[in-house]
This record gives C-alpha cells, structure tokens and sequence, in this order.
C-alpha cells in the first residue's frame, strides 16, 4: 500500500505519524505544502528492497550506492533500470532542513488560522466546512469550504469571480477527476457518471489559507464571500 501523505507533514492519527500506516508513505515538499524546498518530495519506507528500488529509478536507474567510497566510475556509468533524473539538489535539500527545523511552528500557524476560520463560520447555514475526525492531530493544508446543494457550479464560479474582483485569492478545489480531460480520453467517462463526486466537486471553494494569515484579513474574507453568497440569494427572490 502506497500511503499519499503528500499534504499531511506531521499530521498523525491516533499517535501514528501519516505516512507510516503504509508499506510506502510520500511526501510532497511544493512550496505550498506544510514545509517546502522549493520542489521535490519524499518517500519513507521500513521495507529496505522499496527503498533501494527508489534510490534507483531516482538516479537515472543506477544501482543503489554508486559511486560512494571506494567505488569508481564505471559504477556510476552501469544503469540496472530505467530510471529518472528526480534527485533532490543539495540546495533544495538545505532549505527543507531549515524548514524542518520550524515544522511545529508552522503547524501551529496553520492551526491557529484554520481555528479562525472555523469561528468565523461555524454558523452559516449554506456553508459546510471541513473536519477533523476524533483522535486527529491536524497539520492543515489549505482550508476548503463547500456551498450547500442550494447552490450551483455556476454559483460557485460566480462567488470565486467576485472573491477575486475583490482581490481574495480562492479557486475551486478540486475538480472531479472523471471530467478531467485525459481520464475522459482514456476511459470514455462523461459527466453524470459519478454524480455524488461532481455535485461536491462544483460547489467546492478554497479560501486564502497561509501562516501569515491574521484574524483581521480572514474576517475580510469570509465578509466578502457572504456578501457573495448573498447577491445569489437575492437574485433569486
């Protein structure tokens, strides 16, 4: 089992780390992740053959080790696979530890904004928000609220419009992947094939979400995405 841990840095379920439930956990280290090198990412794994293997297809496919002391050049030149050239540069590497040493203080930043968004919105009754299941240490990602089913795709791309007019970022989140274009071209899916995930997929909206985020400017947000909301309602009677 490969484990998707991608957002989840630090994150653990009743006491166990995301990423280790799995024979294999990934890591995603983009900039907009719980810690970042810029780019790149990160595979955990007990099983020390998958580790090899991916030691491997990372360096081109050479044999895992090449050219550590005492090996020459030839072992660097045998390739035992195909491979990819998806090594982390010492300089990615050296910013992530950095951002490793700040992981709980990000986390924390993270948790206070999510908590104030939370508040902000907690009573509004075409909103429904994101949870945290019992026994969840949460390191949080993005934070995406979903419109009730009062609520078109159309409404939901007309409140993004007026949130960005208003110059605050947001963006559906994310679309259902049936629709996208290559599953679509490959598998013959059409819309109306899976309806449960494409009625949650087009009334999902992500909302500005980032450590710096202050009590201030979440308000600002979450005022403009109810007058948003509101102008529909209106429109309506």
């Amino acid at each position: 089992m490969i484990e998707d841990s991608c957002e989840a840095l630090g994150s653990t379920y009743r006491g166990k780390p995301a990423g280790s439930f799995g024979d294999v956990g990934v890591f995603g280290f983009y900039p907009n992740k719980p810690i970042t090198t810029g780019e790149g990412g990160m595979i955990v794994t007990h099983d020390d053959r998958i580790a090899d293997l991916c030691r491997s297809m990372r360096n081109q496919g050479r044999a895992a080790g090449s050219m550590e002391a005492g090996q020459g050049l030839g072992s660097w030149l045998a390739h035992e696979r195909l491979g990819y050239n998806f090594r982390l540069s010492e300089i990615n590497a050296a910013l992530g530890v950095a951002q490793m040493r700040r992981l709980s203080e990000l986390i924390e930043a993270r948790q206070r904004v999510a908590a104030a968004y939370t508040r902000r919105l907690m009573g509004h009754t075409d909103l429904i928000l994101p949870t945290v299941e019992p026994d969840t240490f949460m390191s949080w990602f993005v934070y995406v609220v979903r419109l009730s089913d009062r609520f078109s795709a159309k409404d939901r791309d007309y409140i993004i419009n007026g949130l960005r007019r208003h110059d605050v970022g947001a963006g559906d989140y994310f679309p259902p992947i049936p629709l996208l274009p290559f599953y679509r071209q490959r598998f013959g899916y059409e819309p109306g094939d899976f309806p449960v995930a494409e009625s949650v997929g087009h009334r999902t909206v992500a909302l500005p979400f980032f450590t710096r985020l202050t009590d201030r400017e979440v308000d600002l947000v979450c005022q403009t995405l109810e007058v948003m909301m509101t102008r529909i309602t209106f429109a309506r009677s």
